[in-house]
């Protein structure tokens, strides 16, 4: 009888102070790794608004060298 309480008691007692703490562990960073993580939707958005701030930076520039051929002192009034 002694026997089936060993071989019964010792893997319970690996499993629970190693196994279970090391998987309990694994399991929650993996879930936090994916909470990090962009959806599909806010990686579409990003890159919406990516493509959106490359066409204003373009604008931006070509309303600058509008500005500088016609009144090319803007950038010091601008500063004042």
């Amino acid at each position: 009888m002694e026997g089936w309480v060993v071989a019964i008691f010792v893997p319970t007692v690996l499993f629970v102070l190693i196994v279970a703490p090391t998987w309990i562990y694994l399991h929650y960073r993996s879930k936090q790794h994916s909470l990090n993580a962009l959806s599909e939707a806010e990686r579409a958005n990003l890159e919406t608004l990516t493509a959106q701030a490359e066409r204003m930076l373009d604008r931006i520039d070509a309303l600058e060298a509008i500005l500088d051929d016609e009144t090319p002192e803007w950038r010091r009034r601008a500063g004042e």
